[in-house]
């Protein structure tokens, strides 16, 4: 596997380490992370939110399993549900996590056409 700067990195997922909102879970476990993910996808239905940083522990040489897989396929399954816009990692120097963005909600009152 090919090694990457941090420049190189940053030019392939984008520079998005900030959202709308910041959903951390870092230090959690899988079970706590699956459903804090569903309870903010449940909740960005009502809510303006328009993208979200889900904050995780990075991987280290001694930390074994990471959420990285399991949380990037759960999002993945809401993104082929219609729930998630698109996502992707964030870039190793912003920490463990992914940038999610959500779909436009319409506002009170307005209609889509």
């Amino acid at each position: 596997m090919p090694l990457f700067g941090p420049d190189t990195i940053r030019t392939l997922v984008g520079d998005r380490a900030n959202g709308d909102h910041t959903l951390d879970l870092r230090g959690v476990s899988l079970s706590h992370a699956r459903s804090a993910i569903s309870q903010m996808l449940e909740r960005s239905r009502s809510d303006d939110l328009t993208s979200v940083v889900i904050r995780i522990d990075p991987a280290t040489a001694t930390s074994g399993e990471t959420l990285f897989l399991p949380i990037g396929r759960q999002l993945l399954e809401a993104r082929k549900r219609g729930l998630i816009t698109r996502f992707h990692p964030l870039p190793e120097a912003d920490g463990g996590g992914f940038h999610v963005e959500l779909p436009d909600r319409p506002r009170y009152g307005e209609t889509q056409q």
